[in-house]
């Protein structure tokens, strides 16, 4: 079964922070941790953006968008959102 990873991501964000979140959602496609990410509006500040991915990919994933986030300063853009499945 699929496992869900979530992340939130701030609307109002300057171009630059822009293009390293498409890069980020461009890159998880392209190392095939999932084949689509969902965007959908949470609220009037974040979108959540969702994707699929196996059970033995989830916490390499995880770890690879965390150290995404920190290596590309977008702790203010990006939050991992924890799931339990």
């Amino acid at each position: 079964m699929d496992k869900t990873i979530k992340l939130r991501v701030k609307k109002e964000i300057d171009n630059n922070d822009e293009l390293k979140v498409l890069k980020l959602k461009g890159t998880l496609i392209s190392k095939g941790y999932t084949e689509i990410i969902h965007i959908a509006d949470e609220n009037e500040d974040f979108y959540l953006n969702s994707f699929s991915t196996s059970p033995e990919n989830k916490k390499e994933a995880e770890h690879f968008v965390l150290d995404y986030i920190s290596d590309n300063n977008l702790k203010d853009t990006i939050t991992l959102v924890s799931t339990k499945n």
